[in-house]
């Protein structure tokens, strides 16, 4: 694809968007959605395993802090 065809690809685009008008607001419940699926998706993982996270975690601090001096 030639430069010329690409810039005259995107002056389509943003022409269109500007006749548009900004009409496009986004959708707003299906952000809602993926955040609290998200969350929920966080919340299953950490429930049944937290102990075994906490202690990886801690294992992987106390390694990096009471590393001997080099």
């Amino acid at each position: 694809m030639s430069a010329q065809l690409i810039t005259l690809y995107v002056a389509e685009a943003v022409r269109r968007r500007v006749v548009a008008g900004g009409s496009e607001r986004g959708d707003v419940p299906g952000w809602v959605m993926i955040t609290v699926m998200s969350a929920a998706l966080v919340l299953a993982i950490l429930i049944p395993f937290r102990e075994t996270i906490v202690d990886a975690v801690q294992e992987a601090l106390d390694s990096v802090t009471n590393a001997p001096a080099q």
